[in-house]
């Protein structure tokens, strides 16, 4: 029995069987946790969200930004960018399941040693304290009004962390630290317009696990979203982003043993040309 930890797949659904395969992985003994970000940009969302939904007692995965923007775009609360790929999904007759099973994923898990979160953790944030904020978040997510807080989840405001926040300006941090941040201030404060490699991050920001003053600098985080950041440890930080859409490979580690396995883009899984 083998647990693996892929990074962000984004619909690379013939990747993503390879990379099963490479595995070996049997799905009556073995578990996946899946970074976030399963769906989008690649061909295959709507297979993968069909895999991960026959196969959810052996699945963990966190929501990233792309799925969350895909349950809004589902719910007509947000058009669809130029190359999503989610038309098929929304038109395909188990949709509302689907969707249904994607929207009550958790954004944070910690288990067997690790913390898995799709971006990042602010630094003022011990693991506990991000598990019960991430729990404040899913409750919405979950609860009937559900639809106020994804058509109102987006924005780059408020950017740094008060713990007297309420309402939408709490969720909406508290998503955007655990679905889209990768750089930050020392103090925490969130840029979210880079996207680009370590040497080019702009002057009074840092890779948000650098903070000297991180909170949770003791756990052994696992995340994703970084594609330019490449296959990252160091520090208790597993990045597993490789850039699989664009061109890379897609990423898994053993989270006994940290063995890394990684197979190449398939060019089926393309709708974006790869860099």
């Amino acid at each position: 029995m083998a647990t693996y930890a892929i990074g962000d797949i984004q619909g690379c659904y013939h990747a993503f069987m390879a990379l099963l395969s490479r595995l070996q992985f049997n799905p009556e003994q073995d578990n996946l946790w899946l970074v976030g970000d399963l769906i989008n940009r690649g061909s295959g969302s709507l297979e993968m969200l069909r895999w991960c939904y026959q196969h959810q007692q052996s699945i963990k995965m966190v929501l990233g930004n792309h799925d969350l923007h895909a349950l809004a775009v589902v719910h007509n609360l947000k058009s669809a960018h130029k190359y999503d790929t989610l038309q098929a999904s929304i038109d395909a007759p188990d949709s509302h399941a689907l969707y249904t099973w994607l929207r009550y994923q958790p954004l944070i898990i910690a288990e067997k040693g690790y913390v898995m979160v799709h971006a990042g953790l602010l630094p003022q944030w011990t693991v506990d304290e991000a598990l019960s904020y991430a729990q404040e978040v899913e409750a919405v997510l979950q609860a009937d009004n559900y639809l106020d807080f994804l058509a109102n989840m987006y924005g780059n405001e408020p950017n740094h962390w008060h713990a007297d926040l309420v309402g939408i300006d709490r969720y909406k941090i508290i998503t955007n630290a655990m679905t889209r941040m990768r750089i930050c201030t020392a103090q925490g404060k969130m840029e979210f317009q880079f996207k680009g490699e370590l040497r080019d991050i702009p002057k009074g920001y840092m890779p948000w696990f650098d903070v000297p003053t991180r909170q949770s600098q003791a756990s052994h985080i696992i995340c994703g979203h970084w594609s330019a950041l490449g296959l990252y440890e160091r520090d208790n930080i597993h990045a597993l982003d490789t850039g699989c859409l664009w061109g890379g490979q897609l990423t898994a580690m053993n989270l006994d043993t940290r063995a890394i396995t990684q197979v190449n883009h398939d060019v089926r899984d393309a709708v974006i040309k790869p860099i």
